[in-house]
């Protein structure tokens, strides 16, 4: 899953533990989600880094203060790209190495798994990847993306978690 806009207010290149806000109904539902075996994993354009706007120890503070909110052991593993856009780069969503990369590091199988984003670059990465559903959550103030190629253009990451549940065992 994405994290910036999916599962924390999206405030611009978030570069401060200070500045995290966990997105309404996230906590629960990751803990529903792990509850049911789900691996968890963070796939995160971070392109902040690569333009000089904060560095990669910024980054992981973040990523710290994050967990922290969620709880211990919910998050399997996280992975980021630091390029810009418009670099020739095979992580940098949409591109799917990253998912790729978190495939094969962690034993998952794609076409048995959700990716979750609030971008249609996001949606594009899971399709890229192969995975079974790409789910598109609607940024505040924005009617969503219907044209995404989304599996499902949900409402927040609880619409999202049900969709999940109910698809486990297809």
């Amino acid at each position: 899953m994405d994290r910036d806009g999916t599962l924390i207010v999206d405030v611009g290149y978030c570069s401060h533990a200070d500045q995290v806000r966990l997105l309404p109904r996230v906590k629960e539902n990751l803990h529903r989600l792990k509850a049911r075996g789900l691996k968890l994993v963070i796939i995160t354009n971070q392109s902040g880094i690569g333009r000089g706007y904060f560095a990669e120890a910024d980054f992981w503070s973040v990523q710290k203060k994050l967990e922290e909110k969620i709880g211990p052991g919910v998050i399997d593993a996280t992975y980021f790209c630091p390029d810009r856009p418009g670099e020739d780069s095979a992580r940098r969503k949409p591109a799917p190495g990253m998912l790729l990369g978190a495939a094969r590091d962690l034993g998952i199988d794609l076409p048995r798994s959700f990716m979750v984003g609030d971008q249609c670059s996001d949606v594009e990465a899971g399709i890229r990847a192969g995975v079974k559903a790409s789910i598109l959550i609607r940024a505040p103030g924005t009617g969503g993306a219907t044209k995404s190629g989304a599996a499902l253009v949900a409402a927040d990451f609880g619409e999202t978690t049900d969709f999940i549940l109910e698809r486990l065992d297809e």
